[in-house]
């Protein structure tokens, strides 16, 4: 059973750029198509993109579409989420997820989570 942790959030102001990481332990991650979800207080579980295995379907959601680039290197267990010119808008938990199985954009495909890490953009 894989675990993750994700890592990299912080307070930001609008403009800024950050680079969430998830890593992965107890799993070979390569196993696992994997995606990050973000959640802001009184708002649902939000699909923000997703990553096949071996890194070779991509997709995201629309509201970050051109800014925020999925990466993952499964040599080091690791995803990233690349995330520029960010906008208030995007204040939320982040959170990786995982899946033996196709990258999905619901969250209850997806059986594996991390703890999330706070993404505040904010001047």
């Amino acid at each position: 059973q894989v675990q993750l942790v994700e890592s990299g959030g912080g307070l930001v102001e609008p403009g800024d750029s950050l680079r969430l990481s998830c890593a992965a332990s107890g799993g070979i991650i390569m196993m696992y198509s994997m995606a990050w979800f973000r959640q802001a207080p009184g708002k649902e579980r939000e699909f923000v993109a997703g990553i096949k295995r071996r890194g070779s379907s991509i997709s995201y959601g629309e509201s970050v579409k051109g800014r925020f680039t999925i990466s993952r290197d499964n040599t080091k267990n690791t995803m990233y989420l690349q995330m520029n010119s960010l906008k208030p808008e995007d204040t939320a938990v982040y959170y990786c997820a995982a899946v033996q199985g196709l990258p999905a954009s619901q969250p209850t495909e997806y059986h594996f989570w991390g703890q999330g890490t706070q993404v505040t953009v904010s001047s």
